[in-house]
């Protein structure tokens, strides 16, 4: 976009999942340290000839290239910024290495997404990267897609486009036909002689969170077995300093203390010559040593980066001492990297004239936070514009699909594209009454995910038993909704094919494609009296 006025670098989002909080609150950076026992670290001649190795790692950028958000009040984010601080660090030590964790795309801003997210390979590219593996979002528009991006190649909307010129690593991501892994599982890097090996892997649920078919095609293995599998291989390599780069869950407290999540149970599993873990995926913070494993998470959107410290003996290969901070990107006193900025400003050009249309004025913020019942005023306007585009009876829309909240006064083309990123096709289908009762228990399943709901309203009780809390469904004019009564509902794509374990709804008749969400939503805020707003309204109520 152009002009620095834009609302890209005005965006005042809350970063989802764990809260941006101590770690952030005082600007200060935490670490965790663990060294190897029965090594004389004290001794300066056994010190003096460690290789001392710097890692520099990302998670979930999301493509947020020109996206401001605030921390503790200040402005952190944007590539540029990212890029700024990235390169500062990179200079301090000639033996660093540059990763990331997964979902460096999908759920993009604009700049990014309207470009097939070719921009962000781009900037990471130029940064130059040594590493990547996949996440979820990576499979957001299917596998070939994602490999384009990664090996190049052409699309009708780009033209060609050179792929990334650092190697993606995947060991647990597996050709339903050939069985062999689509990525290497691994790659080794020598860094002043000595053998580094890096090991990915995808989060293993990642089917039940994307489309179908974002997947087809392939299977996801266990994460911590294929990590063990590439471990013997890359031992059997004479390697011994081993990084893995995992888009799983993990959080800890600032201090390294209550360690939990996908990442702490990976640690407790996989071989003892795994050093260091990076994780992603629930954009938290996380520095913590679990079972002689380094364990580290930056939050998310370019917000922050994990800065992990090691020293290698070069006479063993083995790393000897290994410590982290979580750094971050405040824009107080640096100056965004040149270089960054001027593509992030050719990228904004390129997507301006849609970006930057005017589609109506927000009365007031909208936020996809949930009250206690779990509704929202945003989840409330982006269910009733599917209901709208699709003329239903009732419309469902799944939580983790709305991205960001919306800021009172002007809203533009962009800063919808940026609640919904995902360009999924709505889906209208019949359901029963009973079929939607199953649908609202299914709420409660390996996570809660309250859906937003539209043209009906019902009442809760949590003390009862996973499966049937659900208590009283009425349609907005207050009549029951009949268990044996086939109504009309509208989805999305994603829900449509039994994401977020949804299951009932493949159960779903006459199934039919109507618009892209974003558009459904562009077109009803444009219908609505200016300015406009939604409000909570006690659709979704918890009687207990």
């Amino acid at each position: 976009m152009i002009g620095r006025n834009t609302m890209w670098n005005t965006v005042k989002k809350t970063v989802p999942a764990l809260a941006l909080t101590l770690a952030f609150s005082t600007g200060t950076s935490f670490a965790a340290q663990s060294k190897t026992p029965g090594i004389p670290e004290h001794n300066e001649q056994y010190k003096n000839r460690y290789i001392q190795v710097q890692l520099l790692g990302i998670n979930d950028l999301h493509g947020q290239l020109d996206v401001t958000r605030k921390v503790a009040g200040k402005d952190v984010g944007r590539a540029d910024y990212l890029a700024a601080y990235l390169k500062q660090h990179e200079a301090q030590n000639k033996n660093t290495l540059l990763l990331h964790a997964g979902d460096a795309v999908g759920a993009s801003a604009p700049v990014s997404a309207l470009l097939q997210d070719e921009p962000t390979i781009e900037i990471l590219n130029r940064l130059g990267f040594d590493a990547g593996t996949v996440g979820n979002h990576e499979f957001d528009e299917g596998v070939p897609e994602m490999l384009r991006l990664i090996h190049g190649g052409s699309h009708p909307k780009t033209g060609m486009f050179e792929g990334a010129n650092f190697p993606y690593v995947a060991a647990n991501v597996v050709d339903e036909k050939t069985g062999k892994t689509i990525l290497p599982p691994y790659v080794v890097k020598k860094v002043n002689g000595v053998p580094i090996g890096i090991i990915g892997v995808a989060l293993s649920d990642t089917p039940s969170i994307v489309t179908a078919s974002g997947v087809a095609g392939v299977k996801f293995t266990d994460e911590a077995e294929a990590i063990n599998k590439a471990t013997a291989e890359l031992k059997k390599k004479g390697v011994k300093s081993i990084i893995v780069l995992a888009h799983n869950p993990g959080s800890s407290a600032t201090d390294g203390k209550n360690a939990n999540g996908e990442l702490v149970d990976i640690a407790n599993k996989v071989d003892k010559e795994v050093d260091v873990i990076f994780g992603g995926h629930n954009h938290a913070y996380m520095n913590a040593t679990v079972n002689g494993k380094l364990l580290v998470q930056s939050y998310s959107y370019g917000t922050a980066f994990s800065d992990v410290d090691l020293e290698i003996d070069p006479r063993t290969k083995d790393i000897v001492t290994k410590k982290a901070e979580i750094v971050t990107t405040f824009h107080d006193g640096v100056q965004p990297d040149p270089e960054i900025k001027k593509m992030i400003d050719k990228y904004e050009a390129k997507v301006a004239p849609i970006v930057n249309q005017k589609i109506g004025t927000a009365a007031k913020p909208l936020t996809a936070v949930q009250n206690a019942s779990g509704e929202s005023d945003l989840g409330n306007l982006i269910a009733d514009s599917m209901r709208d585009a699709t003329k239903t009876d009732f419309a469902f829309m799944n939580p983790g699909g709305i991205r960001a909240n919306l800021d009172q006064g002007e809203v533009t083309w962009g800063e919808l594209f940026n609640i919904q990123p995902f360009n999924n096709d709505l889906v209208k289908m019949d359901l029963t009454g009973k079929q939607i009762r199953d649908l609202l228990n299914q709420q409660w399943g390996k996570q809660t995910r309250m859906l937003q709901i539209s043209g009906l309203k019902y009442t809760y009780d949590s003390t009862r038993p996973v499966g049937d809390r659900v208590v009283d469904i009425l349609s907005t004019n207050g009549t029951p909704v009949d268990p044996v009564k086939v109504y009309t509902v509208t989805v999305n794509n994603f829900m449509a094919g039994g994401g977020d374990d949804l299951s009932v709804l493949l159960q779903g008749k006459n199934q039919v494609i109507g618009p892209v969400d974003i558009d459904a939503l562009v077109d009803y805020v444009k219908k609505q009296p200016q300015p406009f707003s939604a409000s909570v309204e006690g659709r979704i109520q918890k009687i207990k």
